[in-house]
């Protein structure tokens, strides 16, 4: 994969950096736009896109420094430094300082998440894209009869080998996420919708896809147990999505 893109005089154009740059744009347009359709108020949804990019770096890179917490100790530049994130540190952080941002601006949670959460599937997808373009997150070594990418010197992932693209199969399931979010999402507005239940379908449908990639990744990202972090992680996340989910429809029963 390319890494650098092209370079405007002495400074490179990473890729990692380009594809996050672009998730980012179309996860923030495909959001306002959503939000005018369901007659919500656009400038909240910038608001909360805003605090929920931030706060997702943040608690992205805090978990990763928590991963990798000896070669922190070690070397914390190249821990802060790095394009190393945890995904769910940022769903976690994110999600947190959006609910105190509805509070804050007294605007339902529940109403708003629905909405703009695939648009959060959509950005991971383009971020998995810069993964690949990067070369971390990578697979193990592919078999005779499994697709491989081999990754350049100048990659994160180990050079010469053909590799599983866990960084492709994770994009084109956040992809294939979000449009199953948004059909949903559209579907049961027309009919009276269940607030949080889109935010439930998400952390389950995440939580299932990212177990199961993590038995094909290869670098090393911490383990608890025979578990990944990530997959360990999993487990609650669909815990807690399965149980909103069971409550929302609980209500909904309740109200017909």
């Amino acid at each position: 994969m390319k890494s650098v893109l092209f370079n405007i005089g002495p400074f490179p154009v990473h890729g990692y950096g380009t594809m996050i740059a672009i998730g980012i744009v179309a996860a923030m347009l495909v959001g306002m736009f959503r939000a005018k359709r369901a007659g919500l108020n656009a400038d909240h949804v910038w608001g909360l896109g805003f605090v929920g990019m931030i706060s997702g770096f943040a608690g992205g890179k805090l978990l990763y420094i928590l991963v990798e917490w000896k070669q922190f100790l070690i070397d914390p530049k190249s821990v802060l430094g790095s394009s190393g994130f945890v995904v769910y540190g940022g769903i976690g952080i994110g999600l947190a300082c959006v609910i105190i941002y509805c509070r804050v601006k007294k605007i339902s949670f529940l109403e708003y998440i629905d909405v703009i959460i695939p648009s959060l599937s959509i950005g991971q997808g383009f971020g998995r894209l810069g993964c690949l373009m990067a070369g971390c997150c990578y697979g193990q070594a592919a078999g005779t009869h499994t697709f491989g990418v081999t990754f350049p010197a100048e990659s994160l992932a180990p050079a010469g080998i053909a590799l599983i693209p866990t960084q492709l199969y994770s994009s084109i399931g956040d992809f294939a996420i979000a449009v199953i979010l948004i059909i949903i999402e559209v579907k049961t507005r027309k009919k009276g919708r269940t607030k949080g239940s889109i935010l439930a379908l998400y952390l389950i449908l995440y939580s299932i896809g990212r177990f199961i990639i993590e038995f094909f990744r290869g670098d090393v990202r911490g383990s608890v147990g025979e578990l990944s972090t990530s997959q360990f992680i999993s487990i609650f996340t669909l815990a807690i999505g399965i149980a909103l989910y069971l409550i929302q429809r609980s209500r909904k029963a309740k109200q017909a």
